[in-house]
């Protein structure tokens, strides 16, 4: 099996999936290897995937809450919060920042907070006019990811000065380069967990699976596989995590490691 994240490992900048990485995984699963691709995107925003590729089957999303069947535009399992999480762990959060604001991906739709959105975002996405729904409302329509985002600091400061107080709450990992994104789920929720019982469903064991990605969130996969592989332009845990490297994203790092594994 292979299992890639997808931003910052397949995707672009410009939200693209290069021809040569295209056929690199066409290439593998023309040979029988499983293909499926976990990610932090909810399964709304999988439009680069289908583009590639088409319609590809399982894609776990989420960093792990969500398994989504593509093909049948269906939802297969969802791991959500519940709504005394999303009141403690809000009100911690905004202990060590108290100018956090905070959004909510559910099985539904996303819901933001007033002020969340920088103002390039704002003039992408139309920000809500009366800001977010109760938490008991959005646990109602099951969170998969509750987001905190702060302006006042880089993402591991962010990360390292709150995820030691709510991580007995939910776990706590973080995606995006540039932007103080907490990215919060149920306790048992990673990449690795869902992709271990993704695989255990097709009789593939750990040994038996080459995975990608480049971010914190991707650190428990990369450590779990037997063939984990992170991006050369990735985060430094990510690299700690993975026993190889792959190129950088901009020379088609991953397209290189699979043409070298089936001998192209």
């Amino acid at each position: 099996m292979i299992a890639s994240d997808l931003d910052g490992t397949i995707i672009r900048p410009d939200g693209t999936i290069s021809p040569r990485t295209v056929a690199a995984f066409e290439a593998a699963r023309a040979s029988g290897i499983h293909i499926v691709f976990v990610t932090g995107r909810p399964f709304r925003w999988l439009a680069p995937v289908s583009a590639a590729f088409g319609h590809l089957g399982t894609v776990i999303c989420s960093n792990g809450a969500v398994v989504y069947d593509l093909e049948a535009e269906r939802l297969i399992e969802a791991k959500t919060l519940p709504a005394a999480s999303l009141r403690e762990v809000r009100d911690i959060v905004l202990e060590f920042e108290p100018g956090a604001r905070f959004a909510a991906e559910t099985t539904r739709g996303v819901h933001l907070e007033r002020g969340f959105l920088d103002p390039a975002e704002r003039s992408i996405v139309k920000e809500p006019e009366q800001g977010m729904p109760d938490v008991g409302v959005l646990a109602s329509e099951g969170v998969v990811k509750f987001l905190a985002k702060s302006w006042r600091t880089t993402p591991d400061a962010f990360m390292e000065e709150v995820a030691p107080h709510i991580s007995h709450l939910v776990s706590v990992t973080h995606s995006a380069p540039s932007i103080a994104l907490l990215e919060m789920a149920r306790r048992d929720v990673n990449k690795s967990v869902a992709l271990a019982g993704y695989a255990a469903e097709l009789g593939i064991g750990a040994a038996e699976i080459m995975a990608f990605g480049d971010m914190p969130n991707d650190v428990e996969m990369l450590g779990w596989v037997g063939h984990g592989y992170a991006m050369a332009s990735g985060h430094r845990l990510a690299k700690e995590a993975a026993r190889h490297l792959a190129g950088p994203l901009e020379d088609d790092g991953v397209a290189l490691a699979i043409e070298q594994m089936l001998c192209l």
